[in-house]
């Protein structure tokens, strides 16, 4: 599912939000998700999972066309934990 079709969808669900509102909503929670993470605080939605910031120590790497040794600095990437909800969900027979 797409940014834009989960503004659609909520159009669809939730007949007293149009198109614009629900894109300002999306881009809202977004935005706060993001900024928790910049700020390093960890953003957890309960049945669905969380979201934390992960820091990659730097190291050296081999570039596969040429082969010669690279170094990868440091650097902080964004992680995300499912939930036990929704891998239940996820992994129903």
């Amino acid at each position: 599912m797409t940014k834009s079709e989960l503004i659609e969808q909520l159009t669809v669900d939730n007949d007293v939000l149009n198109k614009r509102e629900a894109e300002l909503i999306v881009n809202s929670i977004f935005d706060s998700i993001g900024q928790a993470l910049v700020e390093g605080d960890r953003v957890e939605i309960r049945g669905f999972g969380s979201f934390t910031v992960r820091e990659r120590g730097a190291r050296e790497a081999r570039n596969p066309k040429s082969g010669d040794i690279v170094k990868i600095t440091a650097k902080k990437t964004p992680f995300f934990k499912t939930g036990k909800e929704l891998r239940e969900r996820v992994n129903v027979d």
